[in-house]
């Protein structure tokens, strides 16, 4: 592989989109560049369940022809992209990290997908995650886990860390992730890339693997805010194959991430979210980010929510009763794994569910679905799953009234930095609780971008969350924009993973 290919990889995507749009380099040199990548590399770091050579690659002909032909397409045609192994895709299986899909290819796309194809980027494959989206570290997928770029011997979050350690590591430029309790904005923060939860609707659901559908959200991981605003608007909008979509333009979010001017901004910084508990250097990180925006010209409040203190609470209620009702259609009947149970001559349907169910899901889905359905059990849905709901309505309140004092609220997005592989396997709770600062977004349906804001001392990456009203995604944008700006002019150029640095792949 030639240098030149190589330095392929190093660029953004909105660096690749000038080069392809000025003719510089065409899709399939980009395409090729980061499948040699991902062939050379991704052995170490397990990142993608999947690659398409062959489809990625015709996708990248089709686009340059197309384009040489005159035709005009969006502002990322011909840049690949990786997809989380949740999307439905045609031609690619769908496993969502779990035995109980093991090979099986849909029949149709998501409809995020679909945008992506007529947007014209070649799709390299599906990320790795945590079975089902279930978990904080993707050591959960039936897999194997993912390693993170900056040190293979920890994790690079969950549930999406396929996708996160992918761009990391440059494997690709830009992916799709999903969020439901921090999923993108988690492994953003460990591995030191850019990760945006869209407003909730915002972004289609339809295709997309349900594990809790009143908390699922599609979004970009990226290297920069400008990359993902420019994958949003191509993955954003309204869908009339989702009943739960928006029926609203995608706010000016590409406008806002070009801006990037805090003058006269109120920040909110959210009193439950930091201080005990928090890793001192995520800490010092997040502080040292807040002296920044104040030196920029926005104005600094403290807010107060109280529910948060519940909010973790809630959300392992809500969704394992959520994820019970969801999951429960995989019964061996229709479609996915079918096991016969042991020395049972003629089972029935339920004894071939349970075998099936048995051997398919992996121990945290099993914890998760035996929650939900005690939770929404007779005799304790109310006790449980109806005061988690008025907990979550109480969330939703908490952060109407901060906003009512900031334009948008920051704090840090994950309370340490990534954690070493297997150290938290054997307890749960102390797993959950690196979603503790993410999940109250979920809960509400507003909108969350985490942006790297440097590295601890330990040398791992911290990330910076930003919060901002339903359907106000630009203001995440332009604040984060102008953040990031001030980083890298302050570092002399973007945070790299030590994987990431090695650009010479052999041939």
């Amino acid at each position: 592989m030639s240098s030149s290919d190589s330095d392929l990889t190093a660029l953004t995507a909105a660096e690749l989109a000038d080069k392809l749009a000025s003719g510089e380099t065409t899709s399939v040199e980009v395409t090729q560049a980061f499948l040699d990548r991902i062939d050379s590399l991704d052995g170490e770091l397990h990142s993608f369940l999947h690659v398409d050579h062959d489809g990625a690659k015709a996708a990248a002909v089709d686009v340059d022809a197309r384009r040489g032909a005159g035709e005009s397409f969006p502002s990322l045609a011909g840049v690949p992209i990786a997809v989380k192994d949740l999307l439905c895709t045609v031609g690619q299986p769908t496993t969502c990290g779990s035995r109980i899909l093991e090979g099986w290819q849909p029949p149709y796309d998501a409809t995020v997908v679909s945008r992506l194809r007529r947007a014209g980027m070649p799709i390299l494959g599906k990320t790795n995650l945590d079975e089902f989206a279930m978990g904080s570290s993707t050591e959960h997928s039936a897999y194997g886990p993912t390693r993170n770029p900056w040190d293979t011997d920890r994790t690079p979050g969950g549930s999406g860390g396929g996708s996160a350690a992918a761009v990391a590591a440059r494997l690709a430029p830009v992916a799709v992730g999903t969020d439901t309790g921090g999923s993108i904005r988690q492994p953003g923060a460990l591995t030191g890339t850019v990760g945006v939860k869209p407003t909730y609707g915002g972004v289609s659901r339809y295709g997309i693997v349900a594990m809790a559908s009143s908390l699922d959200q599609a979004g970009p991981v990226t290297r920069t805010v400008l990359d993902a605003a420019l994958l949003h608007e191509i993955i954003g909008g309204h869908d009339p194959m989702d009943s739960t979509s928006l029926d609203a333009p995608v706010p000016g979010i590409v406008e806002a991430a070009r801006r990037g001017d805090v003058s006269g901004l109120r920040i909110g910084v959210v009193k439950e979210l930091g201080g005990e508990g928090f890793q001192s250097g995520v800490q010092a990180r997040f502080e040292e980010s807040v002296a920044m925006l104040t030196e920029a010209g926005a104005t600094v409040v403290e807010v107060s929510c109280p529910s948060f203190a519940q909010a973790l609470a809630t959300y392992y209620l809500v969704m394992p009763s959520e994820v019970s009702s969801n999951l429960a259609r995989f019964d061996a009947m229709r479609y996915g794994l079918r096991v016969f149970p042991e020395g049972v001559g003629d089972p029935s349907a339920e004894q071939v569910m349970a075998a099936t169910r048995d051997a398919g899901f992996g121990d945290e889905v099993k914890r998760r679905i035996i929650l939900g359905t005690y939770a929404l059990s007779s005799g304790y849905y109310d006790a449980y799953y109806g005061s988690a709901q008025k907990v979550r309505a109480l969330v939703a309140r908490d952060f109407d009234r901060a906003f009512e004092q900031a334009d948008v609220l920051v704090s840090p997005t994950a309370p340490t930095t990534a954690f070493k592989m297997g150290e938290k396997l054997d307890d749960p709770m102390a797993m959950y609780l690196q979603d503790v600062a993410t999940i109250p977004a979920n809960l509400a349906g507003i909108p969350g971008l985490s942006l790297p804001a440097g590295l601890a001392e330990d040398g791992l990456p911290v990330g910076v969350q930003f919060l901002a009203p339903l359907q106000a995604d630009d203001r995440l944008y332009n604040a984060a924009a102008a953040l990031e700006r001030m980083l890298l002019d302050k570092w002399g150029g973007p945070l790299l993973a030590p994987l990431a640095t090695t650009s010479e792949v052999p041939a």
